[in-house]
């Protein structure tokens, strides 16, 4: 698993490997086959492969739509290459910070589970999906210190005030501006446009998750 995960984040940013993501996530334009999210395994898939989705084609959307044609020679500069690097595992964090907190939410609106219950499986699906990730070498040296304040989001979070909307994706538009290897001039030009288009990526997401989680089944499985 964490090499899998590891490995298959650290492909991201090669122009290939990007349009190979979308291809599979869209079925290449086939309706792709509804999967119940039905216990603790599926959720914590449906966390890893949404976030990634999003904070992958969040990422090279936006330095494809501010590079242009140069868009495949960006990843012969070495240095802008360790940029990218360091953004997608950042920006990934965020997103799997906003879709763990959304589908905690979830979980409490559709059982009668306890608040304690709720968060304990978010943290534990977290810390499953953080550890999976492992020390990327090509993360920077803050990557471990906003692992950590993800968990302490999920610990501190106010389940009750999690509404079935966007408001609790709040970190991934902002990592996006932040982290992008794009020039802060521009950044703050773009800046509404690009946290907007990061909150249309999660649209989709919400409706596959709102439509297939089988709250009460993934609350009462053992795997």
């Amino acid at each position: 698993m964490s090499n899998d995960l590891n490995r298959r984040i650290g492909e991201w940013g090669k122009p290939a490997e990007l349009w190979g993501l979308v291809r599979e996530y869209i079925g290449l334009g086939r309706r792709r086959r509804r999967e119940p999210v039905d216990n603790r395994i599926r959720l914590r898939q449906f966390l890893e492969t949404r976030a990634s989705f999003v904070a992958q084609t969040s990422l090279y959307g936006y330095l494809r739509t501010r590079t242009g044609m140069r868009y495949p020679e960006l990843f012969d500069d070495d240095v802008f290459v360790r940029s990218i690097n360091i953004a997608k595992w950042h920006i990934w964090l965020a997103c799997v910070s906003d879709l763990a907190v959304y589908a905690g939410g979830l979980l409490v609106q559709r059982t009668s589970a306890s608040i304690g219950e709720v968060e304990n499986l978010i943290r534990e699906l977290v810390e499953e999906v953080v550890t999976a990730a492992g020390s990327p070498a090509d993360a920077d040296e803050e990557f471990a210190a906003h692992a950590e304040r993800v968990l302490g989001r999920v610990a501190q979070c106010d389940w009750t005030q999690i509404t079935d909307d966007e408001t609790a994706f709040s970190e991934s538009p902002v990592a996006l501006v932040r982290w992008a290897p794009v020039i802060d001039e521009l950044k703050q030009l773009d800046e509404p446009i690009v946290k907007n288009s990061v909150r249309f990526r999660w649209q989709e997401i919400r409706r596959d998750l709102r439509r297939d989680l089988d709250a009460g089944a993934v609350l009462s499985s053992e795997d």
